[in-house]
């Protein structure tokens, strides 16, 4: 196992591969300086590491080294810019160079704070490098948000990031998470925040074949790199801002430990209604299923692969995933508010009303439940309502019940529109729970069965998730 070691400076680390008379490379850098560059020039010794640094700030420059590309700052910009660096670097060098040299090519293509326009200061950051002499490349590339207020603070957070990308490369390779956890290393300010937030990573390469990048994305919420990650319907990790961005968002929150026809009929019943907003067209709905972190599991190794089989099933159904750590549903709606202005539905069963309306949940807001239902419905935002059945009794919207601190907060949500009774639900549903069914499940077959929509059931049994084990037919 190797160790993270955090007492490092970012000056030690950029110093100790400079000093590495292997490693050897070059730094492409745009829209925030050259940062990273700086940091190992001013690291000394710097003639060890850096071949060439280079920024191509204009447009018209740009695209005539790497090509045109669709947006500047993307995913697809920063694989140009690696292709052509990483090749031209082994066609200057590899004739000149020891045969023990370890090449690499860092890019970063970024938008920081502007002085012009109020901008998202985010950027897509990249590294591909040998990690054996001769060896096929490696490529490691992330998308950041950048927290600093200023232009200056930014560019210098940029920099240290990139020095943690570089010896992180190399030093922690043969740990991916430990490669993850060093990111932030001195990027923590005074208070305790986070400069930086990372909330997309990718492995790929020679070395990193059996890498498997959901769970890097999981870690990165784990490592505190971000409090969020998502997964598109398909299962590839996705930047939030590509799905979520000018779209209306439907979200159902649960453990989907499986996903039930109760999770489809809340989520069936709630877009009839949210499609009847004002301005909510059905073609730039992203409907969104979340797990909050509090819903996987402490031993890691069964919460890897509980996760993916979730992530799994939830995509049989067509949903976008959601992996977050917010457990209040205020700081999940703001999160969302960071990526669209567009209307937000979230789904809730009167089963977890406990979570919403629970004063000890606002402990530590100065507004408590006041300052938190503000939050939550500012503007554009509903909560539709999933009834249950309680001993044979219907609980809906209407006859719920609530600590009497909240009796008039939920009567001023419920008459202002804001909670927003499920008019049309299926009552066979009503009974089935996600838990019970969990428990269920490692006994094989039996009735739970008939509670899962039939291609959940089927990978279930198919792929043996959940501890499943199909009993002898009798």
């Amino acid at each position: 196992m190797i160790e993270h070691d955090k007492s490092l400076t970012t000056e030690q680390k950029a110093l100790a591969v400079n000093l590495n008379n292997q490693q050897y490379g070059t730094f492409v850098e745009i829209g925030a300086g050259q940062e990273v560059a700086r940091q190992f020039f001013s690291a000394g010794a710097a003639a060890g590491t850096v071949a060439k640094t280079m920024s191509a700030y204009d447009m018209q420059v740009s695209d005539d080294i790497y090509g045109k590309a669709g947006r500047y700052v993307s995913r697809e910009r920063l694989e140009q810019m690696l292709d052509y660096e990483y090749d031209l670097l082994h066609k200057r060098l590899d004739a000149v160079r020891p045969e023990e040299t370890l090449y690499f090519s860092y890019a970063a293509t970024v938008t920081a704070k502007s002085y012009s326009q109020k901008n998202e200061c985010h950027g897509w950051i990249g590294i591909r490098l040998q990690l054996e002499p001769g060896a096929p490349a490696s490529e490691i590339l992330m998308h950041v948000r950048m927290l600093d207020d200023t232009n200056r603070e930014q560019s210098e957070a940029l920099g240290i990031l990139g020095v943690n990308v570089v010896y992180g490369a190399f030093h922690y390779h043969q740990e991916p998470k430990v490669f993850i956890e060093s990111l932030l290393d001195n990027l923590i300010n005074p208070f305790g925040q986070k400069r930086i937030e990372i909330d997309l990573i990718h492995f790929s390469g020679h070395h990193f074949e059996s890498v498997e990048n959901r769970l890097m994305n999981l870690h990165l919420v784990r490592s505190w790199c971000c409090r969020a990650v998502m997964f598109d319907a398909k299962g590839s990790s996705e930047v939030p801002m590509s799905l979520l961005r000018k779209k209306d968002v439907l979200v159902i929150r649960g453990s989907f430990k499986p996903p039930t026809k109760v999770h489809v009929d809340m989520t069936e019943a709630a877009m009839k209604q949210f499609l009847e907003e004002e301005g909510v067209q059905n073609d730039k709905v992203c409907t969104v299923a979340e797990i909050t972190m509090a819903e996987l599991d402490s031993d890691v190794e069964t919460e890897d692969a509980d996760f993916l089989a979730r992530v799994d099933l939830l995509n049989k159904l067509g949903y976008n995933v959601l992996i977050s750590d917010y457990l209040r549903f205020f700081r999940l709606r703001s999160w969302m508010r960071r990526y669209t202005q567009n209307r937000i539905g979230i789904v809730l069963s009167i089963l977890d009303f406990d979570q919403l309306f629970d004063a000890k949940y606002y402990k530590g807001l100065e507004g408590g439940i006041l300052e938190a239902m503000g939050k939550l419905f500012s503007g554009n935002t509903n909560v539709y309502v999933y009834p249950t059945r309680r001993d044979n009794t219907l609980i809906t919207l209407d006859n719920v019940e609530v600590d009497d601190d909240a009796k008039y907060i939920l009567k001023h949500l419920t008459h202002n529109k804001l909670l927003v009774p499920v008019k049309n639900w299926n009552d066979k549903h009503l009974h089935i729970s996600a838990r019970h069914i969990a428990t269920k499940i490692p006994l094989g077959q039996g009735d739970w069965e008939q509670q899962l929509p039939e291609e959940i059931r089927e990978e279930i049994k198919a792929r043996c998730m959940f501890g499943y084990c199909e009993l002898p037919e009798e």
